[in-house]
């Protein structure tokens, strides 16, 4: 029996014996960038100071994991933030990109800076092109009012804000044995680190993280959710000679019919966030549009699984880009552009948001944006280590990018504070990791080291890839803080 692909997503991920509640967890058929290198964790490490220092140091500090997997990023941010406490006499260290105290003379990160030279994203495009677009809240903290989100804050004499301070800050706590307030708890002791999963809490999760099904309300620190949006289930359309209506999909063969309309609220997140196509009626594209579009049945393709960010084009390597497929049976309806429905995840986004009292809401994943929408969906499975067909029955992850812009708006009506859109790349390479190659004159001095320092270089180079991992996006929410660190390039 055919069910709206929301229904079948939810029962297959999250649903009794679901792939994300029974088995190994996602690591076990897949790589995210939490997998790819310990260099994901340092980094973020160097994230969680900065909060640190735009908070005033607080007597805790929250780290909260959404879609933590089996704690795997908490464990490493565990186990870092320990082993810089430990070089630092009790304080917490500066982590390298290799995972490892910088004092160890491995491959360090470099010094913090305002952004990379790398700006992919105008700031114009992280919003619908509407003129009827409200403009964004300004909260309490937010005054003077934010530049566009997706740009750096300016000041009023025209200067882009120097996240500098903030940095110097962070780095002040990080290397201090008081963690940089004199009589202050040092930050590793003061870290209260929780993993938000429907699994069962894994028997050999280290005590001091906590474990919950819900996101815990009044966090004061940074809520992280990498590659959790693209797996908040999500329903399917698809436009038609009468407009947008439903997909629907059987659980258990992964084959799909047109079901009915849109509902009204479907139907104005369509209209806002994902327009249809416009072609010319005599251009090559505007005769194929009124074709009916194959089902791509990929069983026999032999895609990598590495969650990379593939291009979310009608042309992406993704589950329903092969050819030989068998069609959607579509009645009387002309089948024209897919579309995934993203208005749950705006709320999953919005309640995370809302979770935060102060601090920093950090989503991380891949996806696209308004004027780049995939004209074919972007649906797909992953099972094993291997890109398999989306079929919804338990077996294998079922995955769609994010339309980041539009959780990123509802994001921000909550904070009321504007947000930052740009790419892992760019986040990472702010954050001191740029997979630098280490100057050759280590080779002499120290042969190891430099071995060492080269596969630190290799793995950050791996995750700010704009091929790959580089390319997902960082969407940072500022919550009641002041959010000029966080805007900056």
């Amino acid at each position: 029996m055919s069910i709206p692909w929301r229904a079948a997503m939810s029962r297959a991920l999250y649903g009794p014996g679901g792939f994300f509640v029974s088995g190994p967890g996602p690591a076990g058929h897949f790589r995210t960038s939490v997998h790819a290198s310990p260099a994901f964790a340092a980094a973020l490490l160097r994230l969680v100071a900065q909060v640190d220092a735009a908070l005033g140091h607080p007597d805790r500090l929250d780290v909260v994991d959404v879609g933590a997997g089996r704690g795997e990023l908490l464990r490493a941010l565990a186990t870092l933030a320990a082993a810089g406490s430990a070089a630092s006499g009790g304080g917490w260290g500066a982590v390298g990109v290799s995972g490892e105290p910088t004092r160890s003379g491995r491959s360090g990160l470099i010094p913090p800076r305002a952004g990379s030279p790398e700006t992919p994203t105008p700031p114009a495009a992280v919003r619908p092109a509407r003129s009827a677009e409200p403009a964004p809240a300004v909260g309490p903290t937010c005054s003077p009012p934010p530049a566009p989100a997706g740009s750096a804050r300016f000041s009023e004499s025209g200067t882009a804000v120097d996240a500098g301070s903030s940095a110097a800050s962070a780095d002040a706590s990080l290397g201090s044995p008081s963690g940089g307030i004199a009589g202050r708890e040092p930050l590793a002791r003061r870290l209260r680190l929780t993993a938000v999963e429907l699994a069962p809490r894994p028997d050999d999760l280290p005590t001091e993280i906590a474990w919950s099904g819900e996101i815990p309300p009044g966090i004061v620190g940074l809520l992280v959710a990498t590659e959790w949006l693209d797996n908040v289930p999500l329903d399917v359309a698809v436009h038609t000679g009468d407009g947008w209506r439903y997909l629907l999909v059987d659980p258990l063969t992964g084959a799909e019919s047109v079901g009915g309309p849109v509902g009204p609220e479907d139907a104005e997140w369509l209209a806002t966030w994902w327009p249809v196509p416009d072609p010319e009626p005599d251009s090559p594209a505007g005769r194929d549009s009124a074709l009916p579009t194959s089902v791509t049945d990929s069983r026999s393709s032999a895609g990598s699984g590495f969650r990379v960010a593939r291009p979310a084009e009608g042309s992406s390597r993704t589950a329903r880009s092969g050819p030989g497929c068998p069609e959607i049976p579509h009645g009387d309806h002309e089948i024209g552009t897919r579309a995934e429905v993203g208005r749950s995840r705006d709320a999953a986004w919005a309640e995370a948001v809302g979770r935060v009292d102060r601090g920093l809401a950090l989503a991380v994943d891949y996806g696209h944006l308004r004027e780049s929408r995939p004209v074919d969906g972007t649906v797909t499975g992953y099972r094993g280590g291997r890109q398999v067909p989306p079929v919804p029955d338990g077996s294998c992850d079922v995955t769609a990018h994010v339309a980041m812009d539009s959780v990123a708006s509802a994001g921000e009506r909550v904070a009321g504070c504007a947000y930052a859109l740009g790419s892992q790349r760019e986040g990472l390479r702010a954050l001191g990791a740029d997979g630098g190659r280490p100057p050759l004159s280590l080779a002499a001095s120290d042969p190891a080291g430099y071995v060492r320092a080269l596969a630190a270089a290799s793995a950050v180079a791996e995750l700010t890839d704009p091929a790959g991992l580089g390319g997902h996006w960082w969407l940072r929410q500022p919550v009641g803080i002041d959010p000029a660190p966080f805007m900056a390039r």
